[in-house]
């Protein structure tokens, strides 16, 4: 015995034609769109209306899955690590930027790149005493040459002058890098009186520092000569 069958009407929802006015034509479009806003594209798949977008992070995160679990002997470690290493030629790059970075930093003299007998600022106000006024211990690279010019001379009378002369600039030298230590020092502890300045330190530095030429001196010299610091 067969079952009687049930038609259903479905209307379908469209623009009604009856000119009942411009009202009536607005609520239709509306009808119709509400469907479309039912659902929300999501990365991923569609979710429902109300519920938040996810972030892009968390999708990209669900994309990639879990993260791989770390290496458990160190062999694999030493894998991993080759494995993310970057090129020889970024290393080398990289290296020849710090090296840039480290040489400009000391020619400026920025604590963080001197050696630590360079830094702070009681060292630094040495440096400018030093490089304010010019010294003969300037000299004293040049007249080592002087010396070993005079072993190598053949002419006695020559090497017996070149010596006297040597012998005299360098009791000079030492003159004066005995009165520009101890005048720098007593300079330092009158600018500093809460710093515990070491006398054979601060003189023993003064006087490495006026030995050495204006143009090779690391840190650069940042006061000219005839200033006064």
């Amino acid at each position: 015995m067969r079952r009687p069958v049930t038609l259903v009407r479905v209307s379908l929802l469209r623009r009604s034609p009856s000119p009942t006015g411009s009202s009536t034509g607005k609520a239709a479009e509306a009808a119709e769109a509400q469907p479309a806003a039912e659902s929300v594209r999501v990365a991923g798949g569609t979710a429902a209306k109300g519920r938040p977008t996810p972030k892009r992070r968390e999708a990209e995160n669900r994309r990639r899955g879990p993260a791989p679990a770390p290496p458990k002997t160190q062999r694999e470690a030493a894998k991993f690590a080759k494995a993310n290493r970057p090129p020889k030629e970024e290393q080398r790059e990289q290296r020849r930027r710090e090296a840039e970075r480290r040489r400009a930093g000391l020619a400026r003299g920025e604590d963080k790149y001197l050696p630590p007998r360079d830094r702070g600022p009681v060292r630094a106000y040495v440096r400018d005493v030093v490089d304010s006024r010019p010294h003969l211990l300037g000299l004293f690279m040049p007249l080592a040459l002087v010396v070993v010019a005079s072993v190598l001379v053949p002419v006695p009378a020559v090497q017996q002058y070149m010596s006297m002369f040597s012998l005299v600039m360098l009791m000079v030298m030492i003159a004066e890098g005995v009165y520009l230590g101890l005048s720098t020092t007593t300079r330092v502890r009158g600018k500093f009186p809460d710093e515990n300045v070491s006398a054979l330190g601060t003189g023993w530095y003064t006087f490495t520092r006026a030995t050495q030429p204006r143009r090779l001196r690391m840190p650069k010299p940042r006061v000219e000569r005839g200033a006064n610091p």
